[in-house]
């Protein structure tokens, strides 16, 4: 009995669970319904209640946004309205903070989460998942003896906190994961094992090395 009983689980709690974010995605769209004039309202104009309604809504806002920032009148639109709100002293602060972050994230020629790592965190020794965001900053890397890269190491289950070190490349170990993959992972907390995807070399796609003249050396100290 106690083994069909956690056989029924498993069917129905990652289904309710699903239905369940679903339904409060749904409820949270429609509401956005109640901005509009009553008198505009789907409800009233439909005599009944749509559900759903708002996500097509929000879905057609996006793409009609999207239309209009990809033409040079619309991106001009933007860049004015950025300016305004980059001269409000608290609200500069937040939003080039979300816009810089956004940006590197959904951006296509970005470098954030392309690829799956394994770092050794948080001491030597200790391998866990983490993924690629960049390479340091130049006033960063003239203090670094040799060539690191910047990643970001989630935390399991809840993979949107975790932290960002710099590593040095020569302790860094590209993985045959997609980051899909690398990310069901970290949250299944290593149960869902991602499947092979055959042998490459390790480290073929980071990001190649900096020459060494651009590249300044450590900072020392001396004693007198």
């Amino acid at each position: 009995m106690k083994r069909y009983l956690i056989a029924g689980l498993l069917v129905w709690v990652p289904l309710g669970i699903t239905i369940w974010v679903l339904h409060f995605l749904v409820s949270t769209l429609d509401q956005t319904l109640l901005l509009f004039p009553q008198a505009a309202q789907p409800d009233r104009l439909l005599g009944f209640h749509l559900p759903g309604f708002g996500v097509l809504l929000t879905f057609g806002l996006l793409l009609l946004t999207g239309v209009i920032a990809a033409n040079f009148f619309g991106a001009q639109m933007i860049q004015f309205w950025e300016n305004v709100l980059g001269r409000i002293p608290v609200v500069k602060s937040i939003y080039s903070s979300v816009k810089q972050v956004s940006d590197t994230l959904l951006s296509d020629s970005g470098n954030a989460f392309r690829k799956a790592l394994l770092v050794e965190f948080p001491h030597e020794g200790s391998w866990t998942i983490a993924f690629l965001t960049g390479t340091p900053a130049p006033a960063v890397a003239a203090h670094l003896a040799e060539e690191h890269l910047s990643v970001y190491v989630p935390t399991t289950p809840n993979p949107t906190s975790g932290y960002f070190i710099i590593v040095p490349r020569s302790r860094v170990r590209e993985l045959d994961m997609t980051v899909d993959e690398a990310l069901k992972y970290v949250i299944s907390m290593g149960v869902v094992s991602p499947r092979a995807h055959g042998s490459r070399p390790p480290s073929s796609t980071l990001p190649p090395p900096q020459p060494a003249a651009t590249r300044e050396p450590a900072a020392t100290s001396s004693r007198n």
